[in-house]
């Protein structure tokens, strides 16, 4: 019996709707008051077509989904040919802070609709999946407020070179009220008028409006003319992932200066949508080679030190990381 086929084809991508989602992200989290204080998740959806949307789903919603999906496509339940192993959802929790609970399942929510809008056609045709993605009227009438997780960390703003005429420059309008949190962001007001100098990473943009010059998301604006194709620096990190008997080498793409220290946190954040489908622990490599686990941020400074050790190229972060299975204990022994 074969295997049931797992992975969108790409002759298949090519069949779907321009409407289609193909990209799922959650940009943000608010909190919410029915009965009882609860939190739901702002996420920015891409189609195929590229247009972007943002819904606003519970757990609850996500775990609804997924037991419809099991029910109709798990391994238990499914009618051959039409059978999927679905993503790990993270599990419900009934004790704790909600809002410590809702930050810790974003990372994993992301990495489970990473790999759910990668399924087959037909799994993605469902009713139930596609009413989820679903923008519905309630969705567009609630206007996200400042989409925090979107926004880069770090940013210098340029002054404008050489001016050019107002008919030829890059420009937008503001779609939404935007109110910065920040000193280098840009306040925005519906129908502004805003000059656009670059692009930060593919969520942000740089312009000025007025006198005023800073950044903003680019959700909140419709391009009228858009900026010359250039741009954001992708910087990589090189990642050594030891899967039991095999490792394997993956650079990962940031939208980060290489001179960036992470904390211990957004390093394990990042490792866990890269790799969903494992629990995984990071590690360094000492001066003699054996493997250290990285446990909190007072050991970010000492990998990142010692990393520099070994030269890169410069688009590379100048230190490299070791990823192993949490429960794997074996690549800490050290040689005789």
């Amino acid at each position: 019996m074969s295997l049931p086929r797992q992975l969108r084809d790409e002759s298949d991508f090519e069949q779907l709707p321009e409407d289609f989602p193909v990209f799922a992200h959650i940009a943000d989290m608010e909190e919410r008051r029915g009965f009882s204080l609860y939190y739901t998740f702002v996420i920015e959806v891409k189609t195929r077509g590229g247009g972007k949307y943002f819904i606003h789903r519970r757990y609850s919603q996500f775990l609804t989904l997924h037991t419809k999906l099991e029910e109709n496509y798990g391994p238990e339940n499914g009618m051959a040919p039409y059978i999927c192993i679905l993503p790990e959802l993270p599990s419900k929790i009934y004790v704790g802070n909600k809002k410590d609970i809702a930050e810790s399942r974003i990372p994993l929510l992301n990495g489970y609709m990473k790999v759910l809008l990668n399924s087959p056609v037909w799994l993605l045709l469902d009713e139930d999946l596609r009413m989820f993605y679903y923008q519905t009227s309630s969705d567009s009438e609630r206007i996200p407020h400042a989409l925090r997780r979107l926004r880069p960390e770090t940013r210098k703003l340029k002054k404008e070179s050489q001016p050019i005429s107002d008919g030829d420059r890059p420009r937008a309008e503001a779609l939404f009220d935007f109110k910065g949190n920040e000193s280098m962001e840009l306040n925005l007001k519906c129908g502004d008028l805003i000059y656009l100098l670059s692009w930060v990473n593919r969520e942000w943009l740089e312009g000025t409006a007025g006198n005023r010059t800073g950044i903003f998301p680019a959700s909140f604006v419709r391009i009228i003319k858009k900026l010359p194709e250039e741009q954001y620096q992708v910087s990589l990190l090189r990642c050594y992932f030891h899967d039991h008997d095999i490792c394997l080498i993956r650079d990962i793409s940031l939208e980060e200066d290489v001179g960036k220290c992470p904390s211990y946190k957004e390093l394990l954040d990042l490792i866990r949508n890269q790799f969903p489908d494992a629990e995984v622990a990071l590690n360094m490599r000492d001066t003699d080679g054996e493997m250290i686990r990285l446990m909190d941020n007072s050991e970010m400074e000492l990998l990142i030190t010692r990393g520099k050790r070994t030269p890169r190229a410069k688009n590379y972060f100048p230190w490299e990381l070791h990823v192993t299975h949490k429960d794997d204990f074996e690549v800490y022994k050290t040689g005789s």
